[in-house]
């Protein structure tokens, strides 16, 4: 399934559209000594990340009242303090409290989860539909909308698959950060420091469209996970879910396979490239006339 793209048809395809600026900001890379989220930009990734910050509270809540409790019982009534233990063994409304307020916080909780889940697994109809298959160890894509059922695969760059004899002979090797792979990563548009999270193709998508994926494994449990858009779901063979998002900002996106599925799970990272609705439309007409991808940014700086 995988289509090669070659250079003078690209640069025919690009030729047929108007030049777009296009400067993709790079969202979602690890940054170092930073804690937190992904930035959120999908109405389902900033409710999660807030029911995650409020059950963090409550929790926390919970935890020093249980520590609390904990030392009280340890200087109160040790031997010495209480040398003579006391003989009830019930306390009906302790028993009481300490069953409803759980109940109670479990409500509270259930009251923000459920309709955050329930948004999650209501589907809209799509504006671009998208068929994800994970394989050991990369991901196919196919937009089911196109006349053509553009398709294409999408793997980690550094991965032997998209390896060439001219990287080999710049000293390039596979699965290994040197200074000739990132020569090879900002060759595909690219930071250097973004080894282990850009792939050779990405799932190219507009700003503001509802995206609907269909995902499912060829071999496998996988999982196709996008922090940013608040999104994952298990892609297990012979089965078919969905999953549902509309980004809100431009850039490109960084995901990663979230199901433990073999030696190369850690090298199958998820790119995303989020776009104006003219560049989409654009890169969409250059990949069908290709049969094949085409890099969106190409036709915007052409």
């Amino acid at each position: 399934m995988r289509k090669i793209t070659s250079l003078s048809a690209l640069m025919a395809s690009a030729a047929a559209f108007p030049a777009m600026a296009q400067d993709l900001e790079a969202i979602g890379k690890p940054t170092p000594g930073a804690i937190g989220f992904q930035e959120a930009v999908t109405s389902t990734a900033r409710d999660l990340q807030w029911l995650d910050q409020m059950v963090l509270y409550i929790i926390t809540a919970i935890v020093i009242f249980v520590c609390a409790l904990l030392l009280i019982c340890i200087f109160r009534y040790n031997k010495k303090a209480n040398p003579t233990p006391g003989t009830f063994t019930h306390n009906s409304p302790l028993e009481i409290a300490w069953t409803i307020i759980p109940i109670l916080i479990l409500v509270f909780i259930g009251a923000f989860s459920l309709p955050t889940l329930f948004k999650e697994q209501t589907f809209p109809e799509g504006d671009v539909n998208i068929k994800v298959t994970g394989y050991q160890w990369y991901w196919g894509y196919e937009y089911t909308d196109t006349e053509s059922g553009l398709a294409f695969d999408s793997y980690m760059i550094g991965q032997p698959a998209t390896m060439t004899s001219e990287d080999e002979a710049s000293g390039a090797a596979a699965y290994v950060n040197s200074d000739a792979m990132a020569a090879k990563l900002e060759a595909a548009g690219y930071n250097a420091d973004e080894f282990l999270l850009a792939t050779d193709t990405a799932v190219v998508v507009p700003v503001g469209a509802t995206v609907v994926m269909t995902v499912t494994g060829a071999d496998v449990i996988h999982a196709w996970a996008m922090p940013a858009f608040g999104v994952k779901q298990d892609a297990v063979p012979g089965r078919l879910a969905q999953l549902w998002f509309a980004a809100e900002k431009e850039g490109v996106y960084f995901g990663q396979c979230s199901e433990l599925c073999g030696k190369d799970h850690a090298y199958m990272p998820i790119t995303v490239k989020v776009v104006s609705p003219e560049l989409y439309q654009a890169w969409l007409a250059a990949s069908e006339e290709e049969g094949g991808y085409v890099d969106p940014e190409s036709l915007a700086n052409s």
